[in-house]
């Protein structure tokens, strides 16, 4: 650590050396650097982050795996419906929202009850520090409008397949 310091800190160390060792000299004269300190308390937290990061990363990638399969599902499943709809001149919006509705009501609903869940236990983990953020609502109403982005865009692929697909090849079998 000593040879980090730059040359009019070492002459300061060197004097309080000299100071503790006139004062008590039965005792080493160890020192410590608050912010070498800092870094070895806050460590764990900053791995922690780190895993916390690629762990939501691939837990959303594997999310709209499975959503772009369920999307899939239900589009297939519902092809003569919106053949249906769409020879009685139903939009592209309205296709959208037929594939999409119960994916936004389902995220809806997890936001409910995740937000205030996580609320909580954000709070409770930041207390035992000494210095710590607030948790405002800004950060929630961010993580929401990305969640349900993500889905209208992973929904999106198969809602555009569903739209351009001719309504005559799925009602020709009725």
């Amino acid at each position: 650590a000593v040879t980090q310091l730059q040359h009019g800190h070492r002459d300061v160390l060197a004097g309080l050396g000299k100071l503790y060792k006139d004062i008590n000299p039965k005792f080493p004269f160890t020192y410590q650097f608050s912010d070498l300190e800092f870094a070895k308390l806050y460590k764990s937290e900053a791995l922690i982050g780190k895993l916390s990061f690629y762990f939501a990363f691939l837990a959303i990638f594997i999310s709209c795996l499975g959503l772009f399969g369920l999307a899939a599902y239900l589009a297939e499943t519902r092809t003569k419906e919106i053949g249906v709809r769409k020879i009685l001149g139903a939009g592209t919006l309205d296709i959208f929202s037929i594939i999409s509705r119960g994916f936004i009501e389902l995220i809806i609903l997890s936001l409910t009850i995740s937000i205030p869940l996580s609320y909580y236990w954000v709070n409770k983990w930041m207390a035992k520090f000494a210095f710590h953020a607030t948790i405002t609502s800004d950060i929630f109403l961010v993580c929401g409008v990305l969640t349900i982005s993500i889905c209208l865009i992973t929904i999106g692929a198969q809602s555009v397949k569903a739209i351009l697909a001719n309504p005559v090849h799925s009602l020709r079998n009725e």
